[in-house]
């Protein structure tokens, strides 16, 4: 008989634990929240990789000071520098009056870097000098500004990849990975799908129930959105369901069964990556807003992505339209990748 679900609650946010390896992600949390090291956490998008930078910071002796966090991705290049530092009134148009950087609003606590690695190479250096523990200056200043800062970065990306590529400065990667937790996807912990799913749909209606045809299904599903597309799934078959017992033809068709084997073929992320993104463009038919909101990231990391991987030109049309990226590379292959049933190359 497997044990009790485990509930826990992180600065709004609230962990719902039935697998062994999330249990034992936990029980690793609160050891490393007592250090003062820094953390990177890694994993696939909709993981949960802020709840646990969250549970950091509830566990750690910082718990009384601020937490703050930061997408790197969802802030325009041109914002991220005086976001991250400050500015002072009359540094650039519009800087009406001074404002303190988010390290300074973190000054005692803690700061989530979430997509740290969307961050460019002019700001990494200046982020390493800081977590060095030198001052700095706000944009436009003339005093330098010290804080005490633990931070905690997040990505979907790999880093040590992106070492090699020359896109991330290997002195800042070891600096900000001192401690590495890898969040693990749906498919390797698919107890908490259950339970996940029973969570969001009370969260949603109290009145409806999954009957067992239902859980059995979830349970067989890829989910490569994870966390984020399993609520998004539950939510909209709560609406789909015209009874109080929501069936397996009220669960939403976009997420297939995985194949046999498939959970422990891809052990590159990156790998993983490129392949559920190409696979969720074909099945939207190359309409990145709709494919961004299954994989569970920004539109903006989503072309970036396809930027890394070459596509970003045969993309530059994609929109509304249903205009497929995918088909010159479809047609070169005969049509036979990447195919609209989900099928791996």
């Amino acid at each position: 008989m497997s044990a009790a679900p485990e509930r826990y609650e992180f600065l709004g946010m609230t962990a719902v634990v039935a697998s062994p390896a999330m249990r034992s992600l936990m029980r690793l949390v609160q050891r490393v929240a007592q250090t003062e090291a820094a953390v990177l956490i890694t994993g696939e998008s909709g993981t949960g990789k802020e709840l646990i930078a969250r549970a950091i910071h509830h566990y750690s002796r910082r718990a009384a000071g601020p937490w703050v966090d930061v997408n790197c991705a969802a802030l325009p290049e041109h914002l991220i520098e005086s976001e991250l530092f400050g500015y002072e009134k009359g540094a650039f148009s519009g800087a009406a009056a001074a404002k303190p950087g988010l390290f300074e609003l973190a000054h005692t606590g803690s700061l989530l870097l979430d997509e740290i690695g969307e961050l460019d190479g002019r700001l990494q250096v200046k982020l390493l000098r800081v977590l060095d523990g030198l001052p700095y200056y706000r944009l436009g200043g003339v005093r330098k500004v010290a804080v005490d800062v633990r931070l905690i970065a997040a990505t979907n990306q790999d880093l040590e990849r992106a070492v090699e590529r020359g896109r991330f400065r290997q002195d800042l990667y070891h600096r900000i990975s001192q401690v590495r937790i890898e969040a693990p996807p749906l498919r390797r912990r698919r107890e908490d799908i259950t339970v996940l799913a029973e969570f969001f749909l009370a969260q949603h209606d109290g009145r409806l129930r999954f009957s067992r045809e239902a859980l059995e299904e979830l349970r067989r599903r890829d989910w490569p959105g994870n966390v984020r597309e399993l609520r998004n799934a539950v939510i909209r078959a709560a609406i789909a369901a015209e009874g109080e017992l929501i069936r397996p033809q009220d669960l939403p068709a976009e997420t297939r069964p995985a194949a046999a084997g498939e959970a422990g073929e891809a052990t590159d992320l990156e790998d993983l990556e490129r392949r559920k993104i190409f696979e969720v463009l074909a099945r939207t038919g190359g309409h990145r807003g709709k494919a961004a909101e299954l994989l569970g990231i920004s539109r903006r990391t989503l072309s970036r992505r396809l930027k890394l991987y070459g596509e970003e030109e045969s993309c530059a049309d994609c929109g509304p339209t249903g205009h497929d990226p995918l088909e010159g590379r479809r047609r070169a292959a005969g049509g036979r990748w990447p195919r609209d049933d989900g099928a791996r190359a």
